[in-house]
């Protein structure tokens, strides 16, 4: 082989290397959620005992159930899984709840489903188990070789280096560590779509997108309990500006069915994470489901509005005391309105078409009572339960 031969081969070897790169660089920025994500996630319920047993009957009841069909796709594994690093480093699965972790993920998308799995940037997750840190591009090139869609990362033991730094010295921190695994997840060469957990610390929704996230998490853990549900659910008030398609912010997981609140309670938190166009993540036994938990996870209407192809999130028109009216714009001009009352008796609420931006008559639908409520011409009122929420959409 002559030099001139030799040396086309190599350019031609570095330019195919090159590409390889700028594809993966370029795959790992597409949104891979238009819409938000939804699915389910194995941590409100089943907490640190979660098994591959569970996981798997998770997958076959969001088929059996219909809640795949309705758009919940994702099998999330919340933790718990994790085992040893052997000698080179590589993080075997608990081989007392977990096996081939790899056929666990073929299981979940013969399913036509999709695989989440949990780390974090800190030595060790929030549950005690081993994380990435120091070891970010080794997991994430294992978690793309399984074929996992989804990674949860969240800050857990990380937080400590961060204790007691300015503010800027924080973020910076904080950021940094998310920018690692980003890195890694662009290296590992498959789509895996990037959810951020750091509790709206350092306020992460104004740098999640630029460390790759998909979605990133704005709270403290969610509860099973109605107090602390609208506490979170609420404080998401004023974010909207920071989401559109692709990316998203994250009010925790849904409680609906795990049995700590009443039916107007559930559906409180189903139109009010719909309102805000946040991720639907189910996190109660789905093998377990009564036929009023199937009813309000799978109200499509309200999911629709979840869903709605804008991409722009809701948010809050007026709140006096406990009693609040938000809206959110979805496509084709229409609106979605949500009066939620969160006294203790039922609440006559009223709300005016100029309130929100509206011009002209509207044709109103109930998303609960799922049925037409005829055309407002200025105003609308209604009795809402307590606890409960009235949700509608608007169309001309």
């Amino acid at each position: 082989m002559n030099f001139r031969t030799s040396l086309l081969r190599c350019l031609a070897a570095l330019t195919l290397g090159s590409a390889t790169v700028l594809l993966a660089q370029q795959m790992s920025e597409l949104p891979l959620a238009m819409t938000p994500p939804m699915g389910w996630n194995s941590w409100n319920h089943f907490g640190k005992k979660v098994t591959e047993a569970d996981v798997r009957a998770a997958a076959d009841a969001l088929v059996s159930s219909g809640l795949r069909d309705a758009g919940y796709v994702y099998v999330n594994l919340d933790g718990s899984w994790e085992g040893e690093r052997d000698a080179v480093g590589v993080l075997h699965p608990n081989p007392a709840k977990f096996g081939d972790m790899k056929a666990l993920v073929a299981y979940v998308h013969s399913k036509g489903l999709k695989f989440g799995i949990y780390s974090s940037p800190g030595p060790v997750t929030c549950g005690g188990f081993v994380a990435s840190y120091q070891h970010e591009e080794q997991d994430a090139a294992m978690f793309a070789e399984w074929g996992v869609d989804f990674l949860k990362y969240d800050l857990c033991s990380y937080h400590s280096f961060m204790a007691g730094l300015d503010p800027d010295n924080s973020r910076a921190l904080d950021e940094a560590a998310y920018e690692k695994m980003h890195q890694a997840l662009i290296k590992a060469n498959r789509p895996i779509l990037y959810s951020l957990c750091q509790y709206g610390l350092d306020n992460v929704w104004e740098w999640g997108p630029k460390v790759g996230a998909t979605m990133w998490r704005t709270t403290a853990d969610v509860k099973d309990t109605y107090e602390l549900m609208t506490v979170i659910g609420f404080a998401q008030a004023g974010l909207s500006r920071y989401v559109n398609p692709g990316h998203w912010i994250d009010p925790d997981m849904l409680e609906i069915g795990n049995g700590g609140m009443n039916v107007e309670e559930y559906r409180t938190q189903m139109s009010l994470w719909a309102m805000l166009a946040a991720p639907l993540l189910a996190g109660n036994d789905l093998t377990q489901m009564t036929d009023e938990t199937k009813s309000i996870l799978m109200n499509r209407e309200v999911i629709a509005v979840d869903q709605d192809t804008l991409g722009r999130a809701g948010d809050r028109v007026r709140a006096v005391g406990p009693v609040e009216l938000w809206s959110r714009p979805l496509k084709d001009g229409a609106v979605a309105v949500a009066l939620f009352n969160r006294l203790q008796g039922v609440s006559k609420m009223t709300f005016n078409l100029n309130e929100i931006g509206w011009h002209g008559p509207a044709k109103a639908r109930d998303l609960w009572a799922h049925e037409d409520v005829g055309t407002i011409t200025d105003s609308y009122t209604a009795n809402v339960p307590r606890h409960g929420v009235v949700m509608l959409i608007l169309r001309k």
